[in-house]
């Protein structure tokens, strides 16, 4: 969705015409107001809000479910690692991470 000049308004001329510019929203319109020249906050209608909340949550879900269908696929190609071996793998990058950089520390203070 683009937006014309119209619908691009200054902060000061947006306070000074709030209940106008609510109107317009209510209507449908979207209005992005700046300030300092540049994109400070979007006025739009409240449920055009919760629309995009809605599509939002959706869309988390259709995520959610797509890293579901990876982790069966990856169960079913046996592709898993019991949670105990798992956290130990886990302890031990940190463990190598921690190290590698104590050492980096160390080293950057000797030169």
């Amino acid at each position: 969705m683009g937006f014309s000049a119209s619908d691009v308004v200054p902060f000061t001329q947006a306070r000074a015409n709030l209940s106008d510019l609510a109107d317009q929203a209510k209507a449908g319109a979207e209005k992005i107001i700046t300030k300092n020249g540049e994109s400070y906050v979007a006025l739009i209608d409240a449920a055009r809000l919760d629309y995009y909340h809605q599509l939002e949550r959706e869309r988390i879900h259709l995520l959610l479910i797509e890293d579901a269908k990876r982790g069966l696929a990856d169960i079913e190609a046996g592709r898993t690692v019991g949670a105990d071996a798992a956290i130990a793998q886990l302890q031990q990058r940190r463990a190598e991470v921690s190290k590698s950089a104590a050492t980096g520390k160390t080293a950057k203070k000797r030169g």
